[in-house]
């Protein structure tokens, strides 16, 4: 694969939007990683990773020893009902390491404030030296946020919603996923769904990120095909969104290339033979690098117009995506074409005689492994009708954020047409 991130074409910068404070939605932030570009040599950046990140078949068992010598004794466990049968062997660990493991298992979807209450108040009904998520992103999302707030006294969750408004974490946290997707194990970002605005809201903080985070891969095996699909795919756009974007930058060039070329490798393999463990293995490590890729570079435009399909008709995350991906991915390709040259090569095709032709043959690749995924590929298809779209695109607009990382300018009728080509 040709890809030296060091000769990479630099995307033209913009400035950031400023704010996220008290109420600032998830469409209004920004990473707080991001810093003014620098007008000449490679601009700053800042790459919030946990102390600790154990990776492999079986490195559960290192992770419980690591706990033990860290002399951790009450943890409290959020986890996702469908990962305590697969993780049964981990609980054993604790209670043979001496380790008392209290379990909440009440996110089973997209989490609310509602639903984050509740299982803070239940990790605070004892005393406790830890918190652990377990699971995809919702059960980490909720689980760092409980590790933040769980001491009496601590600011409410909707008061921290925003960039840099959590005082602090005194509680030892760390993130197990048991799916390859959602990258939350390493992110500084949490996301809740605020019912009384009827909107996702985020906080994102330094201080959600987790202090150690173990990826096992061992602990996906027993995922679905759809499952595994949806957050493979999910964990391939966030590579692909971080690689053609405008805040690019080589530190971070790296995992995303790896993990495109690791994901498109191993997805078909693992949806083939869910025991496949070099495959499993590889979709791990490929979602681990599209997590690295989150805090300090970011997606673009195809989650921004993902946002409103999740949330209006609850399209699974990694789906809506998905669907969306080629159709954004041709929009944008005149501003960016080496870049996405670059991840074409890196899907596996041949090069073509210009940047451009590339470019769209790895766009053609991309629509054939979704065609040969457990998924539909047409927005139509999710009970969307046509004239919902106009409504949609609107929506997409107010993703600013996300908007703002996109290599080419994306208008209100931009949207509506790529919606439009993907009904």
């Amino acid at each position: 694969m040709n890809a030296n991130p060091a000769t990479a074409p630099t995307l033209p910068a913009q400035g950031f939007e400023r704010g996220g404070g008290v109420g600032a939605t998830v469409n209004q932030m920004v990473s707080i990683s991001q810093t003014e570009p620098a007008t000449q040599g490679i601009r700053p950046i800042t790459l919030l990773q946990p102390g600790r990140i154990l990776f492999g078949d079986g490195c559960i068992t290192d992770f419980v020893a690591h706990l033990g010598q860290l002399g951790l004794k009450n943890l409290f466990v959020v986890a996702s009902a469908s990962a305590l049968k697969s993780c049964a062997g981990f609980f054993s660990k604790l209670d043979a390491a001496g380790i008392r493991a209290r379990i909440s298992s009440d996110i089973n979807a997209e989490p609310t404030v509602k639903m984050f209450e509740a299982c803070l108040a239940a990790a605070r009904s004892e005393p406790l030296d830890g918190v652990i998520g377990l699971g995809g992103g919702s059960a980490m999302d909720v689980a760092k946020l409980v590790a933040a707030l769980a001491e009496e006294g601590s600011q409410p969750v909707r008061d921290v919603f925003g960039i840099n408004l959590l005082r602090g974490r005194k509680l030892f946290l760390a993130c197990l996923p048991t799916t390859s997707g959602t990258g939350s194990e390493v992110s500084p970002n949490s996301i809740l769904l605020d019912e009384s605005a009827q909107l996702k809201k985020g906080v994102i903080s330094p201080h959600l990120v987790p202090d150690v985070a173990c990826i096992d891969p061992v602990l996906t095996y027993s995922v679905p095909p759809a499952v595994t699909a949806a957050t493979g795919l999910d964990a391939l756009t966030h590579c692909i969104e971080a690689y053609a974007n405008r805040f690019a930058h080589p530190t971070v060039d790296l995992y995303a290339l790896q993990g495109i070329k690791l994901i498109a490798d191993n997805l078909l393999a693992v949806l083939a033979n869910g025991q496949d463990a070099e495959a499993r293995a590889n979709m791990a490590l490929g979602s681990l690098y599209g997590g690295l890729c989150l805090g300090p570079v970011n997606t673009a435009a195809v989650h921004a117009l993902a946002y409103p399909l999740g949330s209006e008709y609850h399209v699974a995350h990694g789906i809506s995506n998905a669907v969306l991906l080629p159709h954004v991915l041709r929009f944008n390709v005149p501003a960016a074409p080496e870049r996405y040259a670059q991840i074409a090569l890196a899907l596996g095709v041949e090069p073509a005689s210009t940047h451009t032709a590339t470019a769209e043959r790895g766009i053609v690749k991309l629509e054939q492994l979704m065609a040969r995924c457990p998924m539909h590929t047409r927005v139509s298809e999710f009970g969307v009708p046509k004239e919902a779209l106009p409504r949609l695109a609107k929506a997409a607009m107010t993703v600013t954020r996300l908007l703002k990382n996109n290599p080419r300018t994306l208008t209100e009728a931009d949207a509506l047409q790529i919606y439009l080509s993907a009904w």
